[in-house]
Parts: C-alpha cells; sequence; structure tokens
C-alpha cells in the first residue's frame, strides 16, 4: 500500500492499493479502527453508506478478525443515497447492503435506518430527514458545532465516472441546496431516475468520510480531483468541514495523479 496525504490538506490521505483484495483488506482494518475509536468516545457508530462496488469492497469486515471483534451491536446503518425502488429490487442500496453486510454480521435490525420505499422520491427524501433529525435529538448522531447539521462518525461513498458521488452528479441544482440535509432527484442520469441523496453539508459534516474509486476508467477524472482541482466535479466538493477524508484508490484509478510515486 502506498499512503498519501494530500497538500491541499493535512487532513486528506491517499491510500492507493494494488488490487481490489488488497483494498478490501485496508479498507476492512480502517473502518474497524474508526468504529472502535467512536465506539469509545460516544457509544455509538453512526456510518452512512453508498452502492456500487463499495459494498463488495467491506466483505472482510464480515470474516475474522472482525466478524467477531467489531462491536456491531453499536452499529447504526444508513443511506447517504438510494434508489427509490422496492427493496427487493435489483437496483436498490438497501438490498445491496443486506446481502453483503446486514445478512452476514450481527447488526441490529432496529438500528438499520432506511428509506421509505412505498412513497414518492419527495416524500421518501423528506421522511427521510425526520428519521435522522430524531436521531440527531436522542444524539445517536452527533450534530455539527459548526453548522447544526448532522455529524456522522463516517460516511463512506464511491466516486462514479463522471465524478458523482452519492446521488450528486456534475452541474445537478442539488449542489447548490445548502438547507436541507436529504433531498431527492428525479432525474438522474443513470437508471432509475428517482433517488434521495445526503445534501453536500451534510456529508461534509462528517466526523470521516471515505471516497473509494477502482478502475483504470476513472483515472482521468481521478486526475481532475487531485491535479486540476476541477471545482464543479462533485468529489471535489466532499471537504469536511472539520473531519477526515480518506480516499482509497487501486493502482487503475490513481495512476494518472501526478504525485503518485
Amino acid at each position: 500500500m502506498a499512503l498519501f496525504v494530500d497538500n491541499r490538506t493535512a487532513d486528506t490521505e491517499m491510500h492507493i492499493l494494488e488490487n481490489a483484495d488488497d483494498m478490501s483488506s485496508d479498507l476492512a482494518e480502517y473502518i474497524a479502527e474508526l468504529s472502535e475509536a467512536s465506539i469509545k468516545d460516544r457509544g455509538v457508530f453512526a456510518v452512512a453508506l453508498s452502492g456500487g462496488s463499495l459494498i463488495s469492497l467491506m466483505r472482510k469486515l464480515c470474516v475474522a478478525p472482525y466478524n467477531k471483534t467489531v462491536d456491531w451491536a453499536k452499529w447504526y446503518i444508513f443511506w447517504a443515497d438510494e434508489r427509490v425502488v422496492a427493496k427487493t429490487h435489483a437496483d436498490s442500496n438497501y438490498k445491496l447492503v443486506k446481502d453483503g453486510l446486514l445478512s452476514k454480521v450481527p447488526i441490529v435490525h432496529s438500528h438499520v435506518h432506511s428509506i421509505n420505499d412505498s412513497v414518492t422520491a419527495e416524500k421518501a427524501a423528506e421522511d427521510y430527514e425526520f428519521v435522522i433529525r430524531q436521531l440527531v435529538r436522542t444524539r445517536v448522531i452527533s450534530v455539527s458545532e459548526i453548522n447544526d447539521c448532522p455529524r456522522f462518525d463516517l460516511v463512506l461513498l464511491e466516486m462514479g465516472p463522471d465524478g458523482d458521488v452519492g446521488c450528486l452528479f456534475p452541474n445537478h441544482p442539488v449542489l447548490k441546496e445548502k438547507e436541507q440535509w436529504v433531498t431527492f432527484i428525479t432525474d438522474s442520469p443513470k437508471p432509475p431516475p428517482e433517488r434521495i441523496t445526503f445534501t453536500l453539508p451534510v456529508i461534509n459534516s462528517a466526523s470521516n468520510v471515505i471516497v473509494v474509486a477502482t478502475g483504470r476508467s476513472k483515472a482521468d477524472t481521478v486526475r481532475l480531483v487531485f491535479d486540476e482541482f476541477y471545482p464543479e466535479l462533485p468529489a471535489r466538493m466532499v471537504q469536511p468541514i472539520n473531519g477526515k477524508l480518506a480516499w482509497f484508490m487501486d493502482q487503475g484509478a490513481a495512476s494518472k495523479i501526478g504525485h503518485k510515486c
């Protein structure tokens, strides 16, 4: 593994791994350490997940030693983005997480907070924000001292080929949303069109944010994030205000970063 501190800020790390197996090992160790620290500090670990290949890359959390050493009963699961489809649908991020994580480790069922999949995207976003607000009041989720947004212990994202993260796509109006914690879109450039997503202020209020990028097909976009500093790329906009940002990339995705060894 190659580990770099990004020159933009001392709170940004780049983990560059040889392959998916190495990334899965490093990611599991990193998340397990965050879990232990958060539970020691707050008594809980509030995690927001995304879809894509991210859940597959978390697979080593489900086996020894982490399946026994992680305090799964203290985990609370949320979704940083979700497709507004039935939970049994192949496009559902809930289904992805259930199959790849929830069915394999003893996370308490009542600690899993998914969206209402039987309503419109707008109502689903509204309902989900209400749930999060209730859990902020009970301090299951911390609150940012800077902007009163929820302060998740960890937000996990995967960067898409266009620099999208969550359901935040380049040049989309939701990138400018400052008031809502959860918003919705009905015009996703990738199917299905209706989705909900955390807004940038919520993502950037997290204690820790992990962004994963894999494959040589994303190398040009990664270069734009780190070398060209394209401000309009959603992935470039992920900059925790008072938290830590860690990028996990394979050699292919990182191959065009100028200062990679």
